[in-house]
């Protein structure tokens, strides 16, 4: 991270008492920041070595911005992870990167056994931090990359995308382009810092932007929404539920007016939904898609109507072909579904295995199989159909979840909602669907009549209907569909138990 360390300090040279983060602690100078991240490069470079790769506890704080300075000076790669992460996850997270050290708060440090692996070493950094670490492998393992992301693992092992300083400066570009965002304006990091995509788009865009990153640590989307009110911020991304959540929470209407726009991925949504959403808030959402392996890599236009900004998931980037192939990898038809592939300047170096870099499987033009089901529309917009593998299969019949979702949420009174099978003995799986709504008085005949109304075929009507509190959620905030589906086979089997 090079240029965004040059960035820094001729942004310092300007203005050394301009603002570079505000977090839980108050307000860190651009020069303050600096210092810290020169600091631990010291410490890092007289153990490690220079080019090192570092697994650090991405907080969304003062700390995180410093540990990307560090590394940028090494010329080095920083690999993400939760604060949350299980021992289990952490091991794995060590043996798929191998770092050269291991930077976290004491108690991380001690719940992980870090010792175990990596000598600790004694040393105060970063305000009561830890770290252990050894003499550093031969830089350049990671292709170019300079982070390291992990996936967000709903289901099976999480992997570890490697991303280059290029893909990063080339979607915050995009982004900010896309937006009109000037330089020096407020960018809000909302989403945890673990992922690729949120350190590229909290961390890394505001700071090329020479704006100050508003940080939130612990997700209270009433904080939130003040948060961002009284520091004037201008942007920021985040997924479906926490914008929905950040309306909810807002103690007052219009109170975002001053955010030129919210950037929403990474889960189900809805137009009406949205649309309540940014009323309330009095911002605009611009419904986009995206991924670690490749950054962000649709946009509407601000100006775009709504049926765009919010019904379908935007344009791809200047420079980023998005096509939508048959099961052949045949282009299919304009407005026709099929399985999503994309190249451009923010495609991946590839995922972190062993230690070393394995370039991703593409195809033989280039393209990357997201495992979305995608339309490309005539209008050059495109809109995302669901996951390739989320079907629920009932009695040989193939369901499309994001179909049966999308009409379930169409409800005036749903707020939010997520279809999921439940097994069954005689069919396979039956469709059950979680709601959240404020009427005591939904349920499955209010769904099932809602659906005839706006002619669903029955054979994909839900069976069961639940209103529950929230919808679970993962460490970044998106929607868990196993933990959801989870939630719906003990509700059946509390029903059956009862009956």
């Amino acid at each position: 991270m090079r240029e965004l360390v040059t960035e820094l300090e001729e942004r310092a040279a300007r203005e050394p008492a301009g603002i570079a983060a505000i977090d839980a602690e108050g307000p860190h100078t651009v020069e303050a920041v600096l210092r810290a991240g020169d600091a631990l490069a010291d410490t890092l470079e007289k153990i490690v070595g220079i080019g090192p790769t570092v697994l650090f506890q991405a907080d969304n704080t003062w700390r995180t911005v410093a540990a990307a300075i560090a590394v940028g000076r090494l010329d080095g790669t920083l690999a993400l992870i939760s604060r949350h992460a299980t021992s289990a996850e952490f091991t794995a997270a060590l043996d798929d990167i191998d770092p050269d050290a291991v930077l976290g708060s004491p108690e991380r440090m001690e719940e992980w056994r870090v010792e175990d692996r990596l000598p600790e070493l004694d040393g105060d950094v970063l305000d009561g931090w830890r770290w252990a670490g050894k003499p550093g492998r031969p830089a350049g393992r990671w292709g170019g990359g300079v982070v390291i992301g992990l996936t967000s693992g709903s289901t099976g092992r999480a992997k570890g995308v490697v991303q280059s300083e290029a893909a990063l400066r080339y979607a915050a570009r995009c982004t900010i382009d896309a937006v009109g965002l000037a330089p020096g304006d407020a960018v809000a990091a909302l989403v945890p810092m673990s992922s690729s995509a949120a350190f590229c788009f909290g961390l890394y865009l505001p700071l090329h932007l020479g704006g100050p990153i508003v940080f939130s640590d612990r997700w209270d989307p009433g904080e939130a929404a003040l948060l961002m009110a009284r520091h004037d911020v201008r942007w920021t991304m985040c997924v479906p539920t926490m914008a929905l959540q950040l309306a909810a929470a807002a103690p007052e209407p219009g109170l975002l007016a001053r955010v030129r726009a919210m950037t929403v991925g990474g889960g189900p949504m809805d137009v009406g939904a949205l649309a309540r959403a940014e009323q309330r808030l009095g911002t605009r959402i611009l419904r986009v898609f995206g991924m670690s392996e490749c950054l962000g890599h649709t946009t509407p236009a601000l100006d775009d109507p709504e049926e765009i900004r919010l019904g379908v998931d935007g344009r791809p980037f200047p420079g980023t072909q998005l096509r939508a192939v048959d099961e052949f990898g045949q282009p299919v038809p304009p407005g026709q579904p099929g399985r999503a592939q994309v190249r451009g300047p923010s495609l991946f170096v590839g995922y972190a295995r062993a230690g070393a870099v394995v370039p991703p499987e593409l195809t033989s033009d280039g393209f990357f199989p997201t495992g979305d089901l995608l339309a490309v529309l005539p209008d050059g917009t495109v809109a995302v159909r669901g996951r390739e593998k989320d079907i629920i299969i009932r009695g040989g019949r193939n369901i499309d979840v994001a179909e049966v979702e999308g009409a379930v949420a169409a409800h005036p009174a749903v707020q939010q909602a997520c279809v999921v099978p439940v097994p069954d003995d005689l069919l396979g799986e039956r469709v059950a669907v979680l709601v959240v709504s404020d009427r005591e008085s939904f349920d499955l005949e209010t769904v099932q009549r809602h659906l005839a109304e706006r002619g669903l075929s029955k054979g994909k009507w839900p069976e069961y209907v639940w209103r529950v509190p929230a919808l679970p959620q993962n460490r970044v905030g998106k929607l868990s569909r196993a933990d959801a589906a989870r939630i719906a086979r003990e509700l059946k089997e509390r029903e059956w138990t009862m009956n």
